[in-house]
């Protein structure tokens, strides 16, 4: 991650916006005692140096899987190792396709991270079996149950699809 410099007003601004994205300028403005110009000129600041990217939702309880776990995926190395990055990119995709598939992302040359959501443990346990383990020329699948979070707690409302 590039260091960016924020002062503690920009800080401020993007705590509130993270908390709550539908808060209006002058909103924010009240609550820092701050002129509303002063926030919308520094609002657009942020956006245009994209450290504010876009604004978006976190879904409710009622939206999110109730069971979460991180799956880790090993491909074999095929004899031809040209193939490798091929066949990685193909397991994201397919894998990115899936309806239980929160979240896919690379680990290392020969790896594959994914966040799978479900009702329940069986539920993700029957997934991981029935459509991850019959992946063609994998060397390892292990599954990683989430109990709880101390950090990231609305991760799977933000992931999740509708």
């Amino acid at each position: 991650m590039m260091m960016v410099q924020l002062d503690d007003l920009d800080r401020e601004i993007l705590r509130l916006l993270k908390e709550d994205a539908r808060l209006t300028i002058s909103e924010i403005a009240e609550r820092l005692k701050r002129p509303e110009s002063t926030i919308h000129f520094r609002i657009k600041k942020l956006q245009e140096r994209n450290i504010i990217d876009k604004y978006t939702i976190i879904l409710g309880e009622k939206l999110r899987p109730q069971t979460l776990a991180m799956v880790y995926i090993q491909a074999e190395t095929p004899i031809i190792e040209e193939f490798l990055e091929r066949y990685i990119q193909y397991l994201m995709k397919t894998l990115s396709m899936l309806p239980n598939v929160l979240a896919v992302a690379r680990s290392g040359k020969d790896g594959v991270v994914a966040i799978l959501g479900g009702e329940n443990s069986e539920h993700i346990e029957r997934f991981v079996n029935e459509t991850i383990r019959v992946l063609p020329t994998l060397k390892r699948v292990e599954v990683f149950p989430i109990d709880s979070f101390a950090k990231g707690d609305g991760l799977a409302g933000f992931l999740v699809g509708v």
